[in-house]
């Protein structure tokens, strides 16, 4: 296959991991491209029926799509990583049984997601997606994330959907200060009208570039003063998939995920795809 031609799914035959196969396959049909279904395995003549029964769901979906079907022996991170540097989107689900034992959340969190070559659709959520659930929300961090934006338009461009743009901050602590004979215009408090009207231009600046690339999709932006990662978490029961950027600052161990993505892998109320950004 090409680079970026296909869209991979780690299977196991578990319930979670044919969620994550229904979504893979949904992706790969709005993209157009092949769809790449892979189960890591001790001994790859065990993987025959699980793979067969994936191919067989997809084709019953989709007949046209193309499907490859990889047996792949050893550590299913491992295995999913390395597919991931060919792929246009990788899809997991948080739990799995059998060979993919090791995609527990626990372990899909400090290494799968911390280590894939592009980004990673995590499913979680426990209800079928339908039509009074289908915008896409953006966590953003900052008005400099503008490849996670750019994501997130596409997204919502491939879906028909609606972009909703998150922004929440909180005021960090600064030291006293002797108080002012006018308050409103203590240096502290014009430092917090400041930082305000800077926070509140955040979601406005990351896109301001791009949205004429994508004009037929709507954007509602919000800007919030609450803790990121509580305001994300509750704000995903009315989307159909949340997007947020990864940090990869290099180094052979990779990325640790910050407080906002460990949260949503955790209590997303809708899948998470994860955008690796340096």
């Amino acid at each position: 296959m090409t680079h970026h031609q296909h869209v991979a799914v780690g299977v196991d035959g578990s319930l979670i991991s044919t969620r994550a196969l229904d979504l893979a396959a949904d992706e790969a049909a709005r993209r157009g491209t092949a769809l790449r279904v892979v189960y890591a395995v001790s001994d790859r003549d065990e993987a025959g029926p699980v793979l067969a029964a994936a191919c067989a769901r997809v084709h019953g979906r989709y007949p046209t799509l193309t499907v490859v079907v990889t047996a792949a022996e050893g550590d299913a991170v491992r295995e999913l990583t390395r597919e991931s540097a060919d792929a246009a989107l990788t899809v997991v689900g948080t739990r799995g049984l059998g060979g993919f034992a090791g995609l527990v959340l626990g372990a899909v969190s400090p290494r799968l997601a911390a280590h894939t070559h592009g980004p990673l659709l995590v499913v979680r959520g426990d209800r079928a997606q339908d039509a009074d659930h289908r915008d896409v929300l953006l966590g953003l961090e900052s008005d400099v994330d503008t490849a996670t934006a750019l994501y997130a338009l596409q997204e919502a461009e491939r879906r028909g959907a609606r972009l909703r743009i998150l922004h929440a901050w909180t005021h960090r602590h600064t030291p006293p200060e002797l108080p002012s004979l006018i308050p409103a215009t203590s240096p502290s408090r014009q430092r917090m009208a400041l930082h305000e009207r800077s926070e509140e231009a955040v979601s406005r600046f990351a896109v301001s570039g791009i949205r004429e690339e994508h004009p037929g999709v709507e954007v509602e932006s919000r800007t919030v003063r609450t803790a990121p990662a509580h305001a994300l978490v509750e704000a995903t029961r009315g989307a159909a998939v949340v997007v947020i950027g990864s940090r990869r600052p290099g180094g052979r161990h990779g990325a640790r995920l910050g407080p906002v993505a460990h949260a949503l892998l955790h209590r997303s109320h809708c899948p998470v795809l994860l955008v690796p950004t340096r």
